[in-house]
């Protein structure tokens, strides 16, 4: 291999030419369009899954069938517009976060990505073939050495089985973020330091298993410079979400990609999610008038996510969301990484990853 090529990514028996993962935006920002032209370059694309029947006719009364409808159709429709690697991103939190897995499993996606809480209970993603090879990928999203440990040390445990690759989110990342506000600036939790204790705390996990775990990092990678920091502290590929949103198969309107282009360093900030978390954000006139003490009625006929105190909070974060895939900003607001600032205009996922490749071996070249 010439020595700046970019490395492969093995995940179990897939090999990914370009390891990059398109980060899964969940509430329709990421679906079967971006997913698919990302997986036709040779990385993996992912559908985000949380609020994906947004658009069902029945979601409003029905939002459980309709996101089931929803993610076994933007499955099919990536398979039909990509030979490439394809996954879902399922969040801990939703409460139809068994519902989604299990489309997941039965539409065949390669790999399932785990987030926003610790992925524990047995699962039928778990079973192996008559090969023995595990039928889906799983593969959790942790921001924490701790999280590690409890993860592999409980699979290893209970189901002599361990995650076939695990992603490591620091706090750059856009949308929720698995930090308190008072960590996110602290070097002490940056992804460098997470990203080598992480790396440590899985070795005996690797070897007691005999198998390769990859590392994959995320929050806040934007250029190829980058990516090639962190394959050499380690990581066997990145997860990159923000430089997506900026390219035209994104499934988000052309107003929700354009506050990227237009967006200012100091128009990103850490908000207060009605969820209990912190989350990064684009700051609009929505957003500030939630912070000013405003509250935004709403009916909650489902409770999407389990930790959402609905009779308390000041707004519904899927509803908000939803609005601002469609372009109604004035009703909602945007999620983005603490680099969003830095995108200038809309490109393909061809030329994205284009650029990307030829900024790594500029690094390597260095």
């Amino acid at each position: 291999m010439n020595l700046k090529e970019i490395p492969k990514l093995k995940v179990g028996n897939f090999e990914i030419r370009v390891p990059i993962i398109q980060g899964g935006m969940s509430v329709g920002i990421s679906l079967s369009g971006l997913a698919s032209a990302v997986a036709n370059e040779g990385g993996v694309g992912v559908i985000g899954t949380a609020g994906i029947g947004m658009l069902e006719p029945d979601y409003n009364t029905n939002f459980k069938e309709a996101n089931k409808r929803a993610l076994r159709k933007e499955i099919r429709k990536a398979r039909e517009m990509t030979d490439g690697i394809i996954g879902v991103n399922i969040m801990v939190a939703l409460s139809d976060f068994d519902d989604l897995a299990m489309i997941a499993l039965d539409g065949k996606a390669d790999l399932i990505f785990i987030g926003a809480g610790l992925p524990l209970r047995y699962s039928k993603a778990l079973l192996r073939d008559s090969a023995g090879e595990v039928l889906t990928k799983i593969i959790p999203i942790v921001s924490s050495v701790k999280a590690t440990k409890i993860i592999f040390q409980y699979w290893a445990r209970k189901y002599n089985h361990v995650p076939s690759a695990l992603v490591v989110e620091g706090p750059l990342a856009g949308g929720h973020l698995g930090f308190k506000k008072e960590q996110i600036d602290n070097p002490n939790y940056a992804l460098d330091k997470i990203l080598k204790e992480v790396i440590s705390a899985i070795k005996p996990f690797e070897d007691q298993f005999n198998k390769q775990i990859p590392v994959i990092a995320a929050g806040g990678i934007y250029t190829g410079a980058d990516i090639y920091k962190f394959i050499q502290l380690g990581a066997q590929g990145v997860q990159m979400a923000t430089r997506f949103v900026a390219t035209h198969e994104c499934d988000a309107s052309i107003k929700f990609k354009d506050s990227y282009v237009k967006c200012k360093k100091e128009n990103i900030a850490i908000i207060d999610s009605p969820v209990g978390l912190p989350g990064r954000a684009i700051r609009n006139k929505f957003l500030e008038d939630v912070s000013a003490g405003a509250k935004i009625p709403f009916k909650c006929p489902w409770k999407c996510l389990k930790t959402c105190d609905f009779k308390k909070a000041p707004y519904c974060i899927n509803l908000a969301l939803t609005n601002a895939k469609k372009g109604k900003l004035e009703e909602g607001f945007v999620f983005a990484g603490v680099n969003a600032y830095r995108i200038n205009k809309i490109v393909s996922v061809k030329e994205l990853i284009e650029t990307l490749l030829k900024e790594y071996e500029e690094a390597v070249s260095e």
